[in-house]
């Protein structure tokens, strides 16, 4: 996996967090996913098609997605509720569309993000490693998974 398509998701995770909802994180350090499920309970999945293919999953713990989309609104959310999916839903767009202005360039579309409610499996691509990036912040933790596949 070409760590030019990685980096561009991994700067907007950063921008968006430090920027939109003030909430720093640090990374940890990546491994290797062995199944295709997601990581935690609530997943923002930005599919990538074109000469490049494959996903990226920003999955949180229910806990960490209510705190995180109470940061986003400036409200309380005690759920994971529409409003809450929703507002994880905008911080996997938000992802999305910063790491566009970073993605090498060629015919290749960054889509518009997916929220997953529970623990699913993911199409991930089929023979490229998963890379598992786990990530800290001062609410908990939660997890960027990768699996770009180039032709």
């Amino acid at each position: 996996m070409d760590i030019r398509y990685v980096k561009p998701f991994l700067n907007a995770v950063q921008n968006v967090f430090e920027t939109m909802i003030n909430v720093p994180y640090s990374l940890g350090k990546p491994k290797i996913k062995k199944d295709m499920s997601s990581t935690h309970e609530v997943s923002g999945i930005i599919g990538i098609s074109g000469e490049v293919t494959g996903c990226v999953v920003v999955s949180f713990p229910e806990s960490i997605a209510v705190q995180l989309a109470s940061e986003l609104l400036g409200e309380t959310f005690t759920e994971v509720d529409s409003d809450c999916t929703d507002a994880i839903g905008e911080i996997a767009n938000m992802v999305a569309g910063d790491a566009k202005k970073d993605f090498p360039e060629g015919d290749t579309t960054i889509s518009v993000p997916s929220v997953v409610i529970g623990l699913h499996k993911i199409a991930f691509p089929k023979g490229v490693p998963i890379i598992s990036i786990p990530c800290q912040t001062d609410k908990g933790s939660f997890c960027i998974d990768v699996a770009i596949k180039t032709r």
